[in-house]
């Protein structure tokens, strides 16, 4: 995949119909979505228990476009591969979730996969200043990840900020996952974020059979963004 910081917007499928995976993902694409999204969460690292790598596995034939793999789980190594056969093109680790997290980059990248680590709000932006060379992505999170639908805090802004001047000009994407609107996107944009996880505010008022809503919303946080982008 070619490099380029223009808006992508990832719709987390954490906020999809559970019972209706494969058609739900099939109608976030159709309307418009970038990458799908899908927060592994293990009720250890994180106050939750969603994916295993069969479910994604079974997720894979239905994403056409890109499959955004988010593991909030720890330890991650022994799980790499598993989530490699379950066909991801990104795997993001937690850089809370393992002692040796350069490793981890290094042995998700050897698989040919791209690599993203992630951070979660109160984990200084220190802990990556090392890495930036060694991925393709940097998450940051901008709700305490383990549940949808929370608060944006807003001291990711500013996160955001010091990270794109991190990276400088590397070939690095930030991705921001958490409370992100049509009102929170363009602040987080204007600092320097280009890939945008949203689960609440694109699936909200849609189903399968009403997906012109997630296509609206999309559309409104997708205009929020690239607005803001251009403005900066």
């Amino acid at each position: 995949m070619s490099f380029d910081r223009s808006i992508k917007i990832a719709p987390s499928i954490l906020s999809a119909d559970f019972a209706n995976f494969g058609a739900e993902i099939r109608a976030i694409e159709d309307q418009g979505a970038d990458w799908v999204h899908i927060d592994v969460m293990d009720n250890h690292f994180v106050p939750n228990l969603t994916f295993g790598p069969q479910a994604v596995k079974a997720f894979r034939p239905h994403v056409k476009t890109f499959m955004d793999v988010h593991l909030m789980i720890s330890p991650v190594d022994a799980s790499i591969e598993a989530y490699v056969d379950a066909g991801a093109d990104m795997i993001t680790a937690h850089v809370e979730a393992e002692w040796h997290i350069h490793r981890t980059m290094q042995a998700i990248k050897a698989t040919g996969k791209m690599a993203g680590v992630s951070l979660n709000p109160a984990t200084p932006l220190e802990s990556v200043e090392y890495l930036l060379d060694d991925v393709d992505m940097v998450l940051l999170m901008t709700v305490n990840p383990g549940y949808g639908g929370q608060k944006f805090i807003q001291s990711g802004v500013e996160k955001t900020r010091r990270l794109r001047e991190m990276i400088g000009d590397r070939p690095v994407h930030i991705q921001v996952d958490g409370g992100v609107t049509p009102e929170t996107a363009p602040a987080v944009v204007e600092a320097g974020a280009d890939v945008l996880v949203a689960g609440s505010a694109v699936f909200k008022g849609g189903s399968v059979d009403a997906p012109e809503v997630y296509g609206a919303n999309m559309k409104a946080l997708r205009e929020a963004a690239e607005k803001a982008q251009k403005a900066g």
